[in-house]
């Protein structure tokens, strides 16, 4: 019988399942799917409003054909278009850590697989079996949330091409419009 609380007994099962890399794994997906969350709501609502204030800033102006403004408007829409940006690094970084995870996960549970393996007297091809399909376990996982990561940061880069283009579309109009 177990003595843990109630909240670690998946984490009990996770590290007998395939070991503390897997643990970490985890740790690394959720910081992954947090990020991710972050990113969402960070563009459904803070960039919208951020773009709303800059377009207004950018439109109160008196000057908009001058050199200087010109310089001023396309350093506001990159600062802008960096806070947008400003995650991606570490995301990358994240999801390219996940395979290698999950290899040092697999390196890790073969050796203890064929460590048990040498200590005991039998050579069943069962429990190796179970040893080896228990050690790509984390392997499996560290692919699966790198995937999973490749696909969100695909999708971001794409909106943030877009947003940038709009951005310095809206701007662009804005400009026209004052001249008119």
């Amino acid at each position: 019988m177990s003595t843990l609380p109630l909240w670690l007994e998946p984490v009990e099962r996770l590290v007998e399942a395939g070991g503390a890399v897997l643990v970490v794994l985890a740790v690394v997906a959720v910081l992954v799917f947090a990020m991710a969350m972050e990113r969402w709501w960070y563009y459904r609502i803070t960039w919208r409003i951020a773009r709303r204030q800059l377009l207004r800033r950018w439109a109160a102006r008196s000057d908009h054909s001058s050199w200087s403004a010109r310089t001023l408007r396309q350093v506001w829409a990159e600062a802008l278009v960096a806070r947008l940006r400003k995650p991606l690094p570490w995301l990358k970084l994240l999801v390219a850590l996940c395979p290698l995870l999950g290899l040092l996960g697999t390196v890790t549970g073969m050796i203890s697989v064929f460590d048990s393996l040498s200590l005991s007297e039998t050579h069943q091809a069962r429990a190796m079996a179970d040893g080896v399909a228990r050690a790509t376990l984390p392997t499996l996982t560290g692919m699966a949330i790198a995937v999973v990561g490749l696909l969100f940061i695909s999708r971001l880069e794409h909106v943030i091409r877009r947003e940038d283009q709009r951005l310095h579309d809206r701007l662009a109009r804005a400009l026209e419009e004052s001249d008119a």
